[in-house]
């Protein structure tokens, strides 16, 4: 009974990858396509959001088969909650990446380019989500840790992206019909800081018993 306990176990933990890496995919995309003013590329990023929906629904059955079909002991519970705590993150970090799709696409259409700063931003909320769900899969409290830290670093790249709004604005005001959109990009990435928090929390919730909130 234990051993079919822990292959599945197994399983939520390589769904759980596969979920983290369409995240990934979805957010890189959608950047990638700024960076390349590729408009055909953000339809990847819109299927990622489906198959992210998808995985989330997956993974949540997965964790009630093991609630239900098997007898976890207290570490189980704390594992099988905040898989299904996270996915609830992975699953808005999906829309997230969505929505600076679609900002994405006016852009795009309009011949606008994002800076180097928004690019670093991006790849900072990228290696937050991957971390956090490496913690999980590894067990690694201290990176966990790490990632809930981290969250500083992406807070700042959005002070540093109000900043550059601003200065483009001076230098050119015709741009100012894109720097809301631009800004939203650089809200969205910080929220996706935000989830890959809260699934580092989540980690360090079912490895300790305790969470920490930092957000």
């Amino acid at each position: 009974m234990r051993n079919r306990f822990d292959e599945q176990l197994e399983i939520l933990h390589i769904e759980l990858i596969k979920m983290g890496a369409l995240c990934e995919e979805a957010i890189g995309g959608a950047i990638t396509a700024l960076e390349k003013n590729d408009a055909e590329m953000l339809t990847k990023v819109f299927e990622s959001d489906a198959e992210i929906d998808q995985k989330e629904r997956d993974i949540e059955r997965l964790c009630m088969r093991l609630l239900l079909q098997q007898q976890p002991v207290a570490t189980d519970l704390r594992v099988i909650s905040s898989a299904l705590k996270m996915i609830t993150d992975m699953e808005r970090v999906g829309d997230q990446a969505s929505d600076i799709a679609d900002l994405a696409k006016i852009l795009i259409a309009n011949g606008v380019s994002i800076s180097d700063d928004m690019k670093k931003m991006a790849r900072e909320a990228v290696k937050m989500v991957t971390d956090s769900v490496d913690s999980f899969v590894k067990r690694d409290l201290e990176l966990a840790r790490k990632v809930i830290e981290y969250d500083d670093v992406v807070d700042t790249w959005f002070d540093t992206m109000k900043k550059d709004v601003i200065e483009m604005i001076a230098k050119d005001s015709s741009m100012g019909e894109y720097s809301i959109d631009i800004l939203m990009i650089a809200k969205y990435l910080e929220r996706i800081g935000d989830h890959a928090t809260n699934i580092a929390e989540w980690v360090e919730y079912s490895i300790t018993g305790t969470r920490s909130k930092n957000n």
